[in-house]
């Protein structure tokens, strides 16, 4: 018995693990950004009444520098306002629909509908003034 021993830490840990990234999944990941993908972007636009879409890609520095402003402001607005990011490298369809050519860029759709759109890496009270005029939320 004590030969399975390894084998049975090493299943615990992948369920710990396994679990883990579902309950980041569930909460959103990201603190509280959800990803968004081609497949599911239609789906998450229509359940969300207000959805702020942050369209970035791994190797553009002003992305990063945008990063952390979109978790801080979904921690700011949960409840109120749903942030998402959209990888463009991986999901070129969202990008080529909304003429995106540059990023960062931020979408704000209010019931499904396209109502703003934010280019470049604005600071962190410039974004939060975007979502608080376009959806009227404080």
């Amino acid at each position: 018995m004590e030969e399975n021993r390894p084998m049975d830490d090493e299943l615990q840990r992948l369920r710990e693990e396994r679990l883990r990234e579902l309950e980041a999944r569930i909460q959103g990941g990201r603190g509280g950004v959800i990803e968004i993908t081609d497949g599911t972007f239609q789906d998450t636009v229509s359940r969300h009444p207000f959805l702020v879409v942050d369209l970035w890609a791994d190797w553009c520095g002003p992305c990063r520098m945008v990063a952390p402003v979109i978790e801080d402001l979904a921690r700011d607005f949960a409840g109120r306002v749903t942030f998402g990011k959209c990888d463009v490298d991986q999901n070129r369809v969202i990008a080529a629909q909304f003429s995106v050519t540059a990023i960062p860029t931020l979408l704000f759709f209010a019931n499904g509908a396209l109502i703003d759109r934010a280019v470049g890496a604005l600071p962190k009270e410039a974004v939060r003034a975007r979502v608080m005029r376009a959806f009227s939320t404080g």
